[in-house]
Parts: structure tokens; C-alpha cells; sequence
């Protein structure tokens, strides 16, 4: 247990002898100057010693005072910042949108900076998770899910619906299907969503091609979407891709759709607990997300 004086008294002292005026310490504190005279009093009764000089005008600081000012100013300076960082943390407002891995590094981050634009006073923090959040435990105000559109619980307000294709670098020179089989193929794990529903993949595309000889599981597979994309990017080999998630590669040139079929994808939705477009965090992201979709092509 620490051995202090009251805080009330430390406050007078520091703000007495940066003022060196009780009068003017009083006025700082909203308190009376016999307020200030008294907690001082009592400080330097519990303290054994003097710590002001009183003049006609002034207060000065005796020796023992001089000793105590530096660390009872720091203190308090202290004091003030920390209460003073907690205070602008609880009136900041935050809208969280949870989405996946690779759509939050590819459609959202681009687009993030609007979002102030369109909410100002709102802040944006963006949840990059493979895995479904919990929105009604609040582990995110709302989130964009890929799948059937069917969420149990949550509004469901559809965004597009997504296609893929093969993708690979130019450099690689691949111009139709019959070049395929002297490419490496980039596969990426679907995580628990495959074992629920069909999902794209290159035996899938192997059929609707009919390319009976085409080894549809050699290759290179990744555990996750973007690290796929990334691999493409490099020219590592030819990736079934999102048409969504890869639009600004094609229309760079850094990726190229050499050739078809192309595969019909699930659909990305924006969700949040039913009736939560009243609540502000969520209303917030409802206007950007809207917004931007809604001068957004249906690849995109």
C-alpha cells in the first residue's frame, strides 16, 4: 500500500507552484484560495516540512519544495495522459466488417479509404478471417460471407456473384486449353466450406473442359486463396481464380485469362444480425459497402 498524501492536495501544491500564486491556483482549480491555503497546510503538516515561502505577492518554492515539484508534476502529467487516451479510445466509434482473407486484401483495402468519406467521425477496422465470426457475440458488427446466401438469423443483402476461370501470368505464353497439361496448376485448400457445398476446383473444371488426360490434382496447393493469387503473380503456374478477386490484375496485364471454360462461383453477401441496420456501426458499413458496390461492374 503506498504512503500518499491526498490527491487533492498534490494537485493544489503542483498547480501553487507552477502558478507561484495560491490565488491564481484557485482559479485553475475552481476552488477558493483558502482551499488552496488549507490543502497545502495539511500537505506540508504531513510532510513535516514547509514547502512555499509565503510573500506579499508570491509564493516561493523552499528547498523541499523545489525536491518534490518535478516528480509530483510528472506524476500528474502522467495521470492526465493516460486518463485522457482512455477517454478518446471509449468516444472513438468503430465499425468492424469481417471477410475473408484474400477478398479483405483485395476488394476491401482498395476501397477502405472511402469509408471516412462517407461516415465521418466513424473509424474502420477491417477483420481479415477465414473463419465465420460470431456476429451476435459482437466479434464484428458485420461481415461479407461467401456461399449459398442462406444465413439463419442474419440479413443477407446480396453483393455478386462470382466466376472463375484459369489465371496465370502472360509470361507463361499459354493460349488454350490443349497447353494447359504442360502448366503447373495452383490449387488452394477451401477449409470446411468444401465439405458443405461443391466449390470450384480444377477437376471440376477438368470435366467441363473434357480433358480427360489432364492430371486435375498435380500441382502446387496452397492453404489459403491469396497466397494462390500471389503464386499466379510470380508465374508459377496457371491458378483457378475469382474473376472478382483478380479484376484489377487483368485489367493491369499482370494476369491474363488465357482461355475458358469459365465456372460459375457462390455468391458474396453482406450480413448482420436481423434488425442490426439500426444500430449506427452497423449502418455505417452498410452505406459504404452499398455504395461501393453499387458503381462496381457485376464481376466486381
Amino acid at each position: 500500500m503506498r504512503d500518499l498524501p491526498p490527491l487533492g492536495a498534490l494537485r493544489a501544491f503542483e498547480a501553487a507552484a507552477r502558478q507561484e500564486s495560491f490565488k491564481r491556483a484557485a482559479v485553475e482549480l475552481a476552488v477558493t484560495p483558502t482551499a488552496v491555503s488549507h490543502q497545502i497546510r495539511q500537505l506540508e503538516e504531513s510532510l513535516g516540512v514547509a514547502l512555499f515561502l509565503r510573500q506579499t505577492r508570491k509564493v516561493v518554492l523552499t528547498a523541499e519544495g523545489r525536491d518534490l515539484y518535478p516528480a509530483i508534476r510528472q506524476s500528474l502529467d502522467s495521470m492526465a495522459e493516460a486518463v485522457g487516451a482512455v477517454k478518446r479510445r471509449t468516444q472513438r466509434r468503430v465499425a468492424t466488417l469481417s471477410a475473408t482473407v484474400a477478398f479483405t486484401a483485395k476488394i476491401l483495402v482498395p476501397k477502405a479509404g472511402r469509408f471516412r468519406t462517407l461516415s465521418p467521425g466513424w473509424d474502420l477496422r477491417l477483420h481479415a478471417s477465414d473463419d465465420a465470426v460470431d456476429l451476435a457475440a459482437g466479434e464484428a458488427d458485420a461481415a461479407i460471407r461467401y456461399g449459398l446466401g442462406h444465413y439463419p438469423g442474419l440479413t443477407s443483402v446480396p453483393l455478386l456473384t462470382d466466376h472463375f476461370a484459369p489465371i496465370c501470368s502472360p509470361h507463361l505464353g499459354l493460349k488454350r486449353a490443349g497447353d494447359l497439361p504442360r502448366a503447373t496448376l495452383i490449387h488452394f485448400e477451401w477449409g470446411p466450406m468444401a465439405t458443405k457445398i461443391s466449390v470450384p476446383a480444377w477437376r471440376t473444371w477438368k470435366e467441363r473442359a473434357r480433358m480427360r488426360t489432364l492430371d486435375a490434382e498435380a500441382g502446387i496447393t496452397f492453404n489459403d486463396e491469396n497466397s494462390a493469387i500471389q503464386a499466379a503473380i510470380a508465374g508459377q503456374g496457371v491458378a483457378l481464380l475469382s474473376l472478382a478477386l483478380v479484376a484489377d490484375e487483368l485489367a493491369s496485364g499482370a494476369l491474363v485469362q488465357p482461355f475458358g471454360p469459365v465456372l460459375d462461383g457462390l455468391r458474396y453477401d453482406l450480413v448482420y444480425p436481423v434488425g442490426g441496420e439500426t444500430r449506427a456501426p452497423v449502418a455505417a458499413l452498410r452505406n459504404w459497402v452499398l455504395a461501393e458496390w453499387a458503381s462496381e461492374p457485376e464481376a466486381r
